[in-house]
């Protein structure tokens, strides 16, 4: 075991031991980390930026030192003073390892920058939104009719729109007057009106006739990425969207890592509350840009997010929810100022969080149950919302239930040996030929299969740089279709499988996808990684199916997935490998970002706030992990596509060969001479 410290980067996930004094670039290379440079770790470029964590980190194993590394140099005072570094970053190839420490590589220094795939879901929204402009005369001041500029001003908006009382910002006070002239005593009045509100309020002014428009935010805070999307509130019309890595992930990638930060480091949770409302900022100001407008003409804003996320977005401990019974300190919608939440972004804009429905299903959900609306449901609907933690939605118009189930990062590329976020060069689709067993596949930013022609030269700026979440998920479908791997999870040797792509690895065996040559690695699946897939898809499908028992019901009637992930899942692949009930395919459907559709839905209606809130106090919430029946079926659920449940539906699509690689000893089929059974039937 090396003596040299450790370094740890994320959101990869990649280590190594490295002799004190090593830049951390040069760390990042030789562990291929996505760490960009252009001048040659001069200081000059500042594309290496990165940012250190420090203190308790119990699932790397690690305790992170404030003199992890090197001080601060001259350098990197340099380049703070002539263009700026972000409070807590660093330069890559100015800082170098005194000691274990995290590293955090922010979506901004990295060469293959993160694709964000949420995107704007097209949907009919009634549009009543919370905020609209209404233009008024106001009277002159008059010495022989004393009364303030307010109050004439208030008359002439309850006279232009018919309301008995209307009350004011108090940010509006000291710029009224200033605008009433400058306006020649006529203002745009933007006036909120909340759901439960029967008195508006006005939020904002402008001197004279402003016709807008006005625009509104709706976003998924999710535990990986960022999404939002502008709307246009006179319009509903999306005019832009934007991204972003959640900055939280150098917390720790799932969510009770997050938690458990918080637990072991005294102000860990206010850390990470600052560190995710930086992000957010950081998302308001790019996704401004893209549109082309004011920062201040956006004045509504509605948030989704899961319960961990929802608590550190308010600035409040998640401790509780780390421990049954998962108690949340508010589950109710909540309706603040977005700067009372640390957001800078019009001073009267209002923000809107969707309600919780239950300690591990979140607003997130509820955004889902709004979107896809399974209490109106005629037949009986499965709603997955895939991500690190899964919501899980079942219910027709008798009734609806919900769970969450801790599937973890594997479906995003992590603990995948090959495994990457999506991004340009990450493998994304995957077919193997059940017969030659060679594989064909395509890579993000590529039309072409690899046995395109043309298709070399096509991904030569981005190269092949790892797997991503839907491409893990197909290979190994796929390979168990090819009958490169058993239900049981172990690959088969080359001489059980009769292809040299069946190599052995250790005591097990692992499948090379794609043979690298000099300059980049080879993408091969290993048994590690289908024990982590399985895993994670065992707890999927343990969460459905605990929903299912509860109904008293062995099938549903269809399925939908929803999630930046859950949209790019192919039904085939997702029903092989078992990570959902048996199901005709053609009724797996995908809802896209169903989360962010349902803020955009609160959003722009709202109505739907009120409509939302009611259904979330009718959902009944199951708590799987007090569920004895959970672990029986995540047992079963281990195996693909299942040990116990015989997906009859499937095996009319699809022949699932029967092999077996154990050959008995241990875990590996690396020996041996595993046979291949004739189906029955």
């Amino acid at each position: 075991m090396s003596s040299d410290p450790l370094v740890i980067f994320t959101p990869s996930g990649k280590r190594g031991n490295f002799p004190v004094g090593t830049p951390i670039l040069t760390a990042a290379r030789q562990l291929g980390v996505d760490l960009d440079s252009v001048c040659g770790g001069r200081g000059v470029c500042s594309k290496c930026q990165i940012t250190p964590s420090y203190g308790e980190f119990p699932k790397h194993g690690v305790t992170v030192a404030d003199d992890a590394l090197s001080e601060w140099n001259a350098v990197e005072q340099r380049y703070d003073d002539k263009r700026g570094l972000t409070k807590g970053r660093r330069l890559g190839c100015q800082a170098t390892v005194q000691g274990d420490v995290v590293i955090d590589v922010p979506a901004e220094s990295q060469v293959h920058k993160q694709v964000v795939r949420k995107r704007a879901e097209v949907r009919d929204i009634t549009l009543n939104a919370t905020v609209s402009l209404s233009y008024v005369e106001v009277e002159e001041p008059d010495m022989h009719k004393p009364s303030g500029d307010l109050e004439r001003l208030l008359t002439a908006l309850k006279a232009a729109t018919g309301h008995a009382e209307i009350a004011v910002d108090t940010h509006l006070l000291r710029p009224l007057q200033p605008l009433l002239r400058k306006g020649n005593w006529a203002v745009t009045a933007a006036l909120h009106q909340g759901h439960n509100d029967s008195t508006p309020r006005v939020i904002a002014l402008w001197p004279g006739y402003f016709e807008g428009p006005i625009y509104g935010l709706a976003v998924d805070l999710g535990s990986t990425t960022i999404a939002g999307h502008l709307c246009d509130l006179s319009s509903g019309e999306v005019v832009a969207s934007s991204g972003l890595m959640n900055p939280q992930i150098r917390f720790g990638e799932d969510l009770m890592s997050r938690v458990s930060y918080a637990m072991m480091n005294k102000g860990g949770d206010l850390e990470m509350t600052e560190a995710v409302r930086e992000g957010l900022n950081q998302l308001v100001v790019d996704i401004a840009q893209e549109a082309n407008i004011e920062t201040s003409q956006i004045l509504d804003a509605v948030f989704v997010m899961n319960p961990v996320m929802h608590h550190l977005f308010l600035g409040i401990d998640p401790f509780e929810l780390g421990q049954a019974p998962f108690a949340l300190a508010t589950s109710d919608a909540l309706e603040l100022l977005a700067s009372d939440l640390g957001l800078t972004i019009a001073p009267g804009t209002r923000a809107y969080l969707l309600p919780c429905i239950a300690g591990h299903v979140g607003a997130d959900a509820a955004g889902v149950a709004l979107s896809e609306a399974p209490d109106k449901s005629e037949d009986l609907v499965l709603v997955v919302d895939v991500g690190t933690n899964a919501e899980i939605l079942l219910g027709d118009k008798d009734g609806v239930l919900a769970c969450s189930s801790p599937t973890g990062p594997a479906f995003e590329g992590a603990q995948i040996s090959a495994g990457q976020r999506a991004a340009p060069g990450a493998i994304e689709r995957v077919e193997i030929d059940p017969v030659t067993k060679e594989p064909r596949f395509r890579v993000i930013g590529c039309e072409l299969w690899s046995d395109d022609e043309g298709f070399a030269a096509a991904v030569a700026g981005t190269g092949i740089t790892g797997i991503c979440g839907s491409g893990i998920i197909e290979v190994i479908a796929e390979m168990r279709l090819a009958g490169l791997v058993d239900a049981s999870g172990l690959i088969g040797s080359a001489e059980q499988t009769g292809t040299a792509r069946c190599f052995a690895d250790g005591r097990t065996n692992s499948y090379t996808l794609w043979e690298g040559d000099a300059d980049q690695k080879s993408v091969t699946v290993t048994n590690g990684d289908i024990r982590a897939i399985q895993m994670a898809k065992a707890a999927l499908y343990s969460g459905a199916r605990l929903l299912m028992d509860k109904r008293g019901v062995d099938q549903v009637d269809r399925v939908v997935l929803a999630g930046a992930f859950g949209a790019h899942i192919s039904a085939k692949h997702a029903v092989v490998l078992g990570m959902i009930p048996d199901c005709t395919l053609e009724k797996v459907t995908s809802a896209g970002n169903a989360a962010g559709t349902g803020a955009r839905i609160a959003l722009l209606n709202r109505e739907a706030r009120g409509q939302i809130e009611t259904l979330v106090r009718q959902i009944e919430k199951i708590e799987t992990a007090v569920e004895p029946r959970f672990q029986e079926h995540f047992v079963n659920a281990s195996a693909m596509p299942n040990s116990s449940d015989p997906f009859p539906i499937l095996r009319t699509v699809v022949d699932l060969p029967e092999v077996s690689f154990n050959t008995g000893g241990g875990d590996g089929g690396a020996a041996g001479g595993g046979r291949r059974r004739r189906r029955r039937g």
